[in-house]
């Protein structure tokens, strides 16, 4: 007998074996199917799907066999991995000299071979799929050519199962560097929020001081200082607004009134009914209430700031279909340019616009929106014209 040698990149074999995370684990039936497919196609007792660990075989399927395991020394698979062909056949192992006197032949009658080397696509063999017989044997060409397709589906298996681990792990690497950015987001804000506050509060009382001797010019940078911390005071809630709307889709669906929803959005953005409209307030929708609410709250909140119009309206309608409830904010404000409709929902695009204040919006909110239409399997489009007003209409899967 001759034992098989080490391959010269048996090292990076190896830890491309151990990659793959399939040594001792449990048989699946995938793999275990394409055994019993093999041993009927090839008409042999015996058909094995094998890793080669550093002195072991690890049996990841083994039909007609109740090991999960064997010497690597005294394998059979440890010659096939050695070799250049797309099969290794040994018709009669007891007149091989490399396996007379193998113990494999006393114990267990492997006198017929025949295995697939199992290559990843850097041709670094991790296994076999291979057969066995009791008695001499010869394949037929159709049988090898069986024997290799399915071989290269099972490294196809391997493949699938490598990069589904890999690809949960990254999601969990990401959701956890997620939270935590989350977290930093939210704590930063908050840590910023006091301090600003602070100096808008002085701002606002050095201008209104009864007294006060500052120049024309100290005003100026007075209320130049009194601008930046507002809207750096914007971009912190815009920031919390976003990293919190996340959290808004792990509610529950619920029954609710959109006469309840609208009223609610009414009265947070304080608007009468001079100044409010909306049409099928009596029906009820089965929909993630926290989430919508948001998404209504930032509409509004934008067709607001964005309206210069002695009387401003703002009209929220609904409808439906089989798939989708179809919700609508309508506003007579400022309206937006036909070039830059596509461009309002990325993060930090405002358009150059200023609101009715003269400030300029954070480009997050819309941003915010579009991200939470999204992840309710919807999606938001809007039609304007300047002077006249926009519409930004939004679905959500029912």
């Amino acid at each position: 007998m001759i034992k098989p040698d080490f391959p010269q990149n048996e090292i990076e074999r190896l830890s491309v074996v151990n990659k793959y995370k399939l040594l001792d684990t449990l048989p699946e039936s995938d793999f275990d199917n394409i055994t019993s497919l093999v041993a009927t196609i090839c008409d042999v007792p015996i058909s094995l799907i094998t890793l080669l660990d550093t002195d072991r075989n690890f049996l990841k399927s083994h039909h007609g066999l109740d090991i999960q395991e064997s010497p690597r020394d005294i394998s059979f698979c440890g010659h096939a991995i050695l070799q250049n062909e797309d099969i290794f056949v040994i018709e009669d192992s007891r007149k091989d000299s490399r396996f007379i006197g193998n113990p494999l032949i006393d114990q267990f009658k492997a006198i017929f071979y025949a295995g697939v080397p199992l290559r990843n696509n850097d041709g670094l063999a991790l296994g076999t799929l291979c057969v066995y017989d009791h008695k001499p044997k010869q394949l037929t060409e159709v049988q090898k050519k069986a024997l290799i397709i399915l071989g290269k589906q099972v490294m196809n298996l391997f493949d699938l199962r490598l990069n589904n681990r890999l690809l949960d792990e990254s999601k969990k690497e990401l959701l956890e560097r997620n939270a935590e950015l989350s977290k930093f987001a939210s704590h930063v804000s908050h840590d910023l929020k006091s301090p600003l506050a602070n100096i808008i509060s002085l701002t606002t009382f050095l201008k209104e001081e009864e007294g006060n001797v500052f120049t024309e010019e100290s005003v100026e940078y007075i209320n130049f200082i009194e601008e930046s911390a507002d809207s750096l005071k914007n971009y912190i809630d815009g920031i919390l607004i976003h990293y919190k709307s996340n959290e808004l889709l792990n509610e529950d669906k619920q029954t609710i009134a959109l006469n309840d929803l609208f009223e609610e959005v009414k009265r947070i953005h304080l608007l009468d009914d001079a100044h409010f409209k909306s049409n099928t307030r009596d029906k009820n929708v089965f929909i993630n209430k926290a989430a919508v609410t948001q998404i209504l709250i930032n509409l509004v909140d934008n067709a607001l700031k964005y309206n210069n119009s002695k009387h401003p309206e703002i009209t929220l309608n609904y409808s439906e279909n089989k798939n989708f409830h179809i919700f609508s904010v309508t506003d007579n404000g400022i309206g937006i340019a036909q070039e830059q409709q596509n461009e309002v929902f990325k993060l930090f695009n405002n358009n150059n616009q200023t609101d009715v204040k003269g400030n300029k919006g954070t480009g997050i909110g819309l941003f915010t929106v579009k991200n939470l239409v999204k992840k309710l399997n919807g999606d938001i489009v809007l039609k304007s014209e300047i002077g006249i007003g926009s519409t930004f209409t939004f679905t959500i899967s029912k």
